[in-house]
């Protein structure tokens, strides 16, 4: 068999998915290139700056790419192709940030360089004064200014300028949690945790952990802070994940609950450990007004700040992190991808990326649940095809998603699964009142008050219920370990981190037979279709394969006698 990858002068790989090593060579290259299409026969993928700089930071060198290369590549690799990749894995570490005395210094062997900033007026505002030919003094408050102006100009620094230490506050985990359960970190999160932590060296300290969801993100949050023994504020994106985090702390660690503070829109409590959601730091009066709640990062000597879903993360916290460069940063995340293209503001301000776990490790582990996705392609009624024929391009995607003829699949998907936790998620809120008042099924949605949520979600967890429709704002952070079966009747165009965050909901470990199935509704022939295949990709990354099927088809293989709920 020949070798499966095809590397072009343009920077991308063609990856031949019909290939005996293809899983194998998929695994070896994704750790510095970014897949970018995926269609049947051949994958491609792009071997950007970002990709590589993080590939640098997690201690990947230049000679493990080319060899990684070299064993899979079909063709000689050309000579511009292993010129992009050694320069830009040079640029990581060429540019240092230190602490010398009470001075923050940028610092760099290439002096012909610095000269080039104190020239770059979006740098030189950030520069106090030359120190010697290797170093410039950098003003006080601009760490994460002169990172994130320097990333720009296409060169990434390393930060080894340390830490304040914050206030003491120290906590140790659980052998067995307050539950009763037995609780041991697993070697895969302490792995995770040391990635980050470096055993308090200023190497570590700062930097985004990648792993699916159901791995254990919060628990390995808890390790960092059971490691670094401070003061610590964990952001999060809504109320129902800021309280299954304190559950969470107070169940696994010696953690007083009176030392956890909630500081959300119904309570401002500041605690040695806050709990606060991005919704309400980013809360601000009137447009264009101050953010009322920005204080909180100066309301205590914080040591570590946690970014839960560090993905999601607003522009307006990215600016405050920009100011507390001093302070301890992870972020936690199962994707990097932003669909606003910020990943660059989280290489430089929360930190590059230090550990990043493969979904189908932990599946083949039984970490995680073995799942199966599934796109069912239907049709345009002959009303709806009149109506979408005439459509802008952002009502097309819309009366596509709303395609009566889902709620059809759906049922079918019910009836096949009866046994099973199903949710059912959607983008737009009329589509699942209307799915909601015709199968009778309880429906989440942003209006939804707190405590119904948290009261419908106990009822799914304890079996209650079996079926839960939820509107995007389950698309994260929500703790439903028996879910098995996702059906997602309509998403947000082309998100892919979305699509990633949605399967993710049922990959908690299962008893029994560890298995879950994902299946995506999707009207055939029309945007929906184009922005599925793009929803797609980061999963197909991971190594997912989706089954694409029609209405016969579903019908066939849901009445094949070797289909099984």
């Amino acid at each position: 068999m020949s070798k499966p990858v095809i590397v072009q002068s343009d920077n991308t790989l063609l990856l031949e998915v019909q290939n005996s090593v293809f899983e194998e060579a998929r695994d070896a290259i994704s750790p510095f290139a970014e897949l970018e299409k995926s269609p049947e026969h051949m994958h491609s993928y792009k071997i950007s700056h970002l990709s590589l700089w993080n590939a640098a930071s997690s201690g990947l060198k230049y000679m493990d790419i080319i060899r990684r290369l070299k064993r899979y590549s079909r063709y000689e690799i050309p000579q511009n192709v292993k010129s992009h990749i050694k320069e830009q894995m040079r640029r990581y570490g060429l540019l240092k940030l230190i602490k010398k005395g009470k001075n923050l210094l940028l610092v760099s062997k290439d002096f012909l360089l610095l000269n080039q900033f104190l020239s770059n007026r979006n740098i030189k505002k950030f520069i106090e004064s030359r120190v010697d030919e290797n170093s410039l003094k950098i003003k006080s408050h601009s760490r994460g200014h002169i990172k994130q102006a320097l990333i720009k100009t296409g060169f990434p620094v390393e930060d080894l300028a340390g830490y304040e230490k914050g206030e003491d506050f120290a906590l140790s985990l659980r052998e067995t949690a307050l539950s009763g359960e037995p609780f041991q970190i697993r070697d895969y999160q302490k792995s995770a945790i040391d990635a980050f932590y470096k055993g308090g060296g200023p190497e570590g300290g700062s930097g985004v952990l990648i792993l699916p969801c159901g791995a254990g993100k919060t628990i390995i949050g808890m390790g960092v802070m059971a490691e670094v023994k401070t003061a610590t504020l964990i952001l999060v994106t809504n109320t129902i994940a800021l309280r299954q985090w304190r559950n969470e702390l107070i169940d696994k660690t010696d953690i007083n609950p009176d030392q956890i503070g909630e500081f959300s829109g119904e309570k401002k409590e500041i605690k040695p450990v806050t709990i606060a959601s991005y919704n309400i730091i980013t809360f601000r009066k009137e447009k264009g007004g101050d953010f009322t709640h920005f204080n909180l990062f100066d309301s205590k000597k914080w040591g570590l700040v946690i970014y839960d879903e560090v993905h999601l993360l607003p522009a307006p916290v990215f600016r405050i992190s920009s100011e507390i460069q001093s302070k301890r940063r992870l972020g936690l995340t199962a994707t990097l991808v932003r669909e606003d293209n910020m990943e660059t503001d989280v290489f430089s301000l929360i930190g590059p990326k230090k550990y990043d776990m493969p979904w189908k490790v932990l599946e083949k582990l039984n970490w995680i649940a073995e799942a199966t996705c599934t796109e069912i392609r239907i049709k345009l009624s002959r009303k709806l095809k009149i109506e979408y024929s005439a459509a802008t391009e952002k009502e097309k995607f819309r009366l596509a998603s709303e395609n009566e003829e889902k709620l059809n699949i759906l049922k079918k998907i019910i009836n096949f699964h009866k046994n099973a936790n199903i949710i059912i998620i959607g983008q737009y809120v009329d589509q699942l009142k209307h799915i909601s008042d015709e199968f009778n099924f309880p429906l989440i949605t942003g209006k939804t008050p707190v405590s119904l949520r948290e009261n419908l979600y106990r009822k799914f967890r304890l079996g209650e219920l079996k079926i839960l429709i939820v509107s995007k704002v389950a698309n994260f952070s929500i703790d439903l370990p028996d879910a098995n079966v996702a059906v997602q009747v309509s998403g947000t165009f082309g998100s892919r981190q979305e699509e990633a965050q949605r399967l993710g909901r049922i990959l908690r470990p299962k008893k029994g037979q560890n298995k879950a199935s994902f299946y995506s509704i999707i009207s055939s022939n029309t945007v929906e279709e184009k922005f599925a295949h793009n929803r797609q990709l980061f999963l197909t990354e991971q190594g997912y394969a989706y089954t694409i099927l029609d209405e016969k088809s579903f019908q066939d293989f849901i009445s094949s006698p070797s289909s099984c709920n």
